[in-house]
C-alpha cells in the first residue's frame, strides 16, 4: 500500500512539473504570436527575410516541444487514472478523484490554448506570405525594364490584331452564307418562272381547243335546226295540199 502511495505522489509530481513547463512554453509561444507580424516586414530587403526564417523555425520548434509535453502530460494523466481504478482494498477516495479531474482540466485548458495560439500564428503567417507575394509582384513590375513593357504592349497589340482578324473572318463567313442563300433562292425563283412560262404557253392551246368545240356545237345546232325546219315545212305542205 505504501508503494501505491509513493506511485501516486510520484505521478502527481511529474504532472505538476510538466504543467509548469507547458505553462512557461505557452507564455513564450503566445508572445511569439504577438510579435510575429512585426518581425516579418516585407518592405525591407535582406534582414526581414532572415528574421522571417528565424521566426518560422522558432515557431515550428516551440510547437513541436509543446506537443511533446502535452503528450507526456496526457500519458501521466492516463497512468493516474489507471491508479485510481486499480486500488483493490477500497474504492478511490473523493480527494483522489478530485485531484485527477483537476489535472485533466489543466491538460484540456493547455491543449485548447496551444491549438488556439497555433492557429492564430498560422493565420498570421499565411496573411504575411500573401502580402509578401503581392509586394514582390509589385516590386518586380516597377523594376521591370522598358523592353519588357514594350514587349507587353506588343503582345497586347498582337492580341488586338488577332481579335480583329477573327471578327473579319466571322463577317466573311456571314457574307458567304448570305450569298449561298441568295443563290439558292435564285434557283428556286428560276424554277417557278419556268413553270409559269410553261403554263402560259399551254393556255393558248386550250383556248383554241375550246373555240373549235364551240364552233362544232354551233354547226350541229344549225344542222339540227335546218332538219327540224325542213320537216315542219314538209308537214305543212302535206297538210294543206
Amino acid at each position: 500500500m505504501a508503494d501505491m502511495g509513493n506511485l501516486w505522489e510520484d505521478l502527481r509530481k511529474q504532472a505538476r512539473q510538466l504543467e509548469n513547463e507547458i505553462d512557461l512554453k505557452l507564455v513564450s509561444f503566445s508572445k511569439l504570436g504577438t510579435n510575429y507580424s512585426s518581425h516579418n516586414d516585407y518592405g525591407s530587403e535582406s534582414a526581414p527575410l532572415i528574421n522571417k526564417s528565424s521566426s518560422e523555425h522558432m515557431f515550428d520548434t516551440m510547437a513541436m516541444e509543446i506537443e511533446q509535453l502535452l503528450s507526456k502530460l496526457q500519458d501521466v494523466n492516463d497512468r493516474m487514472s489507471d491508479y485510481t481504478q486499480n486500488i483493490s482494498m477500497s474504492s478511490p477516495s473523493a480527494a483522489l478523484l478530485h485531484t485527477l479531474q483537476r489535472h485533466r482540466d489543466i491538460l484540456q485548458d493547455y491543449s485548447h490554448e496551444f491549438h488556439k495560439t497555433k492557429a492564430n500564428i498560422s493565420a498570421i503567417r499565411e496573411r504575411e506570405d500573401l502580402l509578401g507575394s503581392v509586394r514582390r509582384d509589385i516590386s518586380a513590375y516597377k523594376n521591370s525594364s522598358g523592353l519588357n513593357r514594350r514587349t507587353d504592349m506588343y503582345l497586347k497589340e498582337h492580341d488586338h490584331i488577332r481579335s480583329s482578324e477573327k471578327m473579319i473572318d466571322d463577317q466573311i463567313s456571314i457574307a458567304i452564307a448570305t450569298k449561298e442563300n441568295l443563290q439558292s433562292q435564285r434557283k428556286v425563283l428560276g424554277t417557278i418562272t419556268q413553270k409559269m412560262n410553261s403554263l402560259a404557253n399551254r393556255f393558248p392551246l386550250i383556248n383554241t381547243l375550246m373555240q373549235k368545240i364551240n364552233l362544232r356545237k354551233r354547226r350541229d345546232t344549225i344542222i339540227l335546226a335546218s332538219v327540224i325546219a325542213t320537216c315542219v315545212i314538209v308537214l305543212l305542205l302535206y297538210a294543206f295540199h
